[in-house]
């Protein structure tokens, strides 16, 4: 289910159960990935873990655009991961798990993301002496660097205000350590049991509110049609910019030649920040066939 402003625990493991990363280069490689899909579609992070064969993530999406986002990010990862290792087919085990969070303050997404932090915990990878940011691949590290050292699509503010610490300062950042290390000693079983098994986390008001969303939407024939659109606005917005900097007019595309530079660069940005396909972009700008498109791209790189 999306809709604009949503909040979304996702999970997903390698398939077979196997590693989804073999080493830190890989861990690298997925975030570097995690931080381009934030571009395309405007996601905001509250927190990540990577572990040996799965992923935790919850994000925010200002757009209902959940979907068209995660099948970029796991295609995209999955073959820079396979073309890295020499090798092909399924990295991951089939469709991810997306748990949607109640984000009104009243305590779900703060318990969400305590639960994604303290996997590490879980997992009984950190010894009793060794502190929560010992665990390198997880976004608890950056919530205690300053903000200019973070990743620029690592949101805080939204943890730190339901924690009740007001600002993302030296003090609110020692703050925040001193809870997590006391919480990683609470007994949540019966809290995480809800993580883990649910479909929504919230309270009972939430979740009539996305029952009744989800018994409106199956009787709405173009849904899926709705959901693209939402994509294809902020791409065919992006050509409209391009286009006007260039001061053309619809007529130029199919006057222009197929491989046009400026219209190979107006595809560039199109891959950058959107996840529309090749062939959306070749029809778009009147480039031909879609591996035409991906040839251009190649040579604009070399």
């Amino acid at each position: 289910m999306e809709y604009e402003g949503a909040i979304y625990h996702v999970m997903n493991r390698g398939d077979r159960r196997e590693p989804i990363f073999k080493d830190d280069q890989d861990r690298m490689l997925f975030l570097e990935t995690l931080g381009q899909a934030c571009q395309k579609t405007d996601w905001e992070v509250h927190v990540y873990c990577l572990m040996s064969n799965h992923f935790h993530l919850v994000v925010e999406t200002p757009k209902a655009n959940l979907v068209a986002g995660m099948k970029w990010f796991l295609g995209t990862y999955t073959g820079r991961f396979n073309r890295r290792h020499k090798l092909f087919g399924h990295l991951f085990s089939g469709r991810y798990k997306a748990l949607i969070v109640d984000g009104s303050g009243s305590g779900y997404l703060r318990t969400v993301c305590d639960y994604v932090h303290l996997n590490p915990v879980r997992a009984k990878l950190l010894g009793k002496e060794q502190k929560l940011a010992g665990y390198r691949w997880s976004s608890y590290g950056e919530y205690l660097k300053r903000p200019r050292r973070r990743m620029s699509w690592l949101r805080v503010d939204r943890l730190l205000g339901e924690m009740g610490i007001p600002k993302d300062s030296a003090a609110g950042r020692k703050e925040f350590e001193r809870r997590m290390e006391l919480r990683r000693w609470d007994d949540q079983l019966e809290q995480w049991k809800r993580v883990r098994r649910g479909w929504c986390l919230g309270d009972e008001a939430f979740r009539k509110e996305l029952l009744a969303q989800m018994a409106e939407k199956a009787g709405a024939s173009h849904y899926g049609e709705e959901l693209q659109e939402s994509a294809e606005e902020k791409a065919q917005r992006i050509v409209a910019e391009e286009m006007r900097r260039l001061g053309w007019k619809e007529t130029d595309l199919e006057r222009h030649r197929k491989g046009d530079w400026r219209k190979v660069k107006i595809a560039r940005r199109l891959r950058q920040e959107t996840t529309m396909t090749l062939k959306w972009i070749a029809n778009r700008l009147k480039m031909g066939t879609w591996t035409h498109v991906t040839n251009r791209l190649y040579h604009l790189k070399k």
